[in-house]
């Protein structure tokens, strides 16, 4: 009998594309489904002139595998993961590697490496980015894990990836749960893109008060520039689409966007962290605030305003919204990459930077020509602290200055919100801002909380403390050395 490649847990779409996709690369492929009905369709269906086969059991499953085994799990992240593991590990032998490709949280990945590592069994934890057209044609992957089972599934993964300029989307991230958290942060920039994008057509459409035809052309044109990207691409094709009274389908779905917890992962990490990632986190809140359908509209009817009408230059003002679009794409970036900066060192990962924008030009929802750049940025300075500090970045946000201010002005003016492209500018601020009024803070906590503060007439490393209180209005100070 003829062994098979690896072994597939999980069919709904994401695991029939990915085993579709690795029997167009010549792997044997065994599939494996709870509900064995979900089995025979596939194997009579989508799979049935190919090489793939089915397994009834998980026993029937690992028993058709070459040694070591590789076992591949497409399942529901969480319990589900956990528990299919419980139920494999009987059937396993020392030096066989499991491969979670499934939204799992990072800390999941980082436990169960450590603990199947003590039972002799190698995991991965892969994340896959690309959604159904991805995983069929060519996925961003992302493994990380143990990383002596890299060699093993490195031809596979590499195989099935998205190729760009003849490289695969896929390279080893990291130890224990690097890949996962790359992954992570790949959603939550991508929880970014789509706020940002979604606050542009937000101005065009209600600000500017484009008409419908003029919208999908003005996104096509951006998708030629500076901005192109998948994300792009496809917003200007769902901005084609009309009903039957000629109006734009979009403006027919409800105003509530859902959201999986990825985003929302990624901005508990950056407080635990301690990393500013204010763009991705205010598209999670977005989302969360846009649930508030029915509040939304009893405020709407009581908290009423002037409506304010657009004056000025159509063209000009779509230009600047391009400008607020592209300048706040690159902070997205930025913090993203700073908040992976941050979780290296402190899980001392040594990712490589580059190699991750790499991963993400192919096969990706966040997937653009920009990350080129972000790849050379890398390759010029590996240990760039921020993509701010780098010189393309930092020439192209200031060219893109003007036009964002505008941008986030005209929100302001007409009432329409701007929390992303909003909250990139203040960051922007923020960041480049030699004084900040940190300095009253500190002073707050030590007069509630003697919670000290350090001066900038001494050196860094010293603390002190003053009874802001005293006696007859004099203050005191008493210095901590740490």
């Amino acid at each position: 009998m003829e062994r098979a490649d690896i072994g597939l847990i999980g069919l709904a779409v994401m695991g029939q594309n990915l085993a579709l996709n690795m029997n167009d690369h010549s792997f044997k492929v065994v599939v494996y489904n709870r509900t064995a009905t979900t089995t025979d369709k596939f194997l009579n269906g989508p799979a049935k002139n190919t090489t793939i086969s089915g397994a009834y059991s998980l026993a029937e499953l690992v028993v058709t595998l070459k040694k070591p085994r590789i076992v591949m799990l497409m399942v529901k992240a969480g319990a589900v993961v956990d528990n299919l593991i419980k139920q494999l590990l009987p059937h396993l032998e020392t030096g066989d590697i499991i491969i979670d490709g499934g939204n799992s949280l990072y800390k999941d990945t980082q436990r169960r490496t450590k603990a199947l590592s003590e039972q002799g069994i190698r995991f991965i934890g892969t994340g896959i980015s690309g959604g159904e057209a991805g995983a069929r044609f060519g996925p961003s992957i992302m493994p990380g894990g143990n990383p002596t089972a890299w060699m093993e599934v490195k031809p596979i993964l590499q195989a099935i990836a998205a190729q760009v300029d003849g490289e695969p989307c896929c390279q080893w991230v990291g130890e224990n749960g690097a890949g996962h958290y790359v992954k992570m942060v790949h959603n939550g920039i991508e929880y970014g893109d789509m706020q940002l994008i979604a606050e542009a057509y937000h101005l065009l459409r209600e600000g500017l008060k484009l008409p419908v035809e003029e919208l999908s052309p003005v996104f096509a044109q951006w998708n030629q520039g500076v901005l192109e990207s998948y994300l792009i691409e496809i917003t200007s094709q769902i901005l084609k689409v009309t009903v039957e009274d000629g109006s734009l389908l979009v403006d027919k779905i409800l105003d509530t966007a859902g959201q999986k917890g990825t985003g929302k992962w990624a901005g508990i990490d950056a407080l635990d962290l301690g990393v500013p990632l204010t763009l991705i986190t205010e598209a999670v809140f977005a989302r969360c605030l846009s649930s508030l359908k029915t509040e939304r509209m009893k405020s709407a009817l009581l908290l009423t305003s002037d409506k304010k009408t657009f004056v000025g230059d159509i063209k000009t003002a779509i230009a600047a919204i391009h400008d607020a679009l592209y300048a706040s794409k690159i902070i997205s970036y930025t913090q993203g990459y700073m908040l992976m900066r941050e979780a290296a060192r402190e899980y001392s990962w040594n990712l490589s930077y580059g190699d991750i924008a790499l991963m993400w030009r192919g096969g990706c929802i966040i997937r653009s020509q920009f990350l080129n750049k972000i790849k050379q940025a890398f390759d010029n300075k590996p240990e760039l602290e921020s993509l701010l500090l780098d010189n393309f970045f930092a020439t192209e946000i200031k060219k893109a200055e003007a036009g964002w201010r505008k941008t986030v002005m005209l929100g302001v003016q007409l009432g329409i919100p701007t929390p992303a492209f909003s909250s990139a500018l203040a960051f922007y601020d923020g960041y480049r801002s030699e004084y900040l009024p940190a300095n009253l803070l500190q002073a707050q906590r030590d007069y509630f909380g003697a919670h000290t503060y350090e001066r900038v007439d001494k050196p860094r490393g010293q603390f002190f403390h003053t009874n802001w209180t005293g006696q007859g209005g004099q203050v005191s100070s008493t210095i901590y050395e740490v």
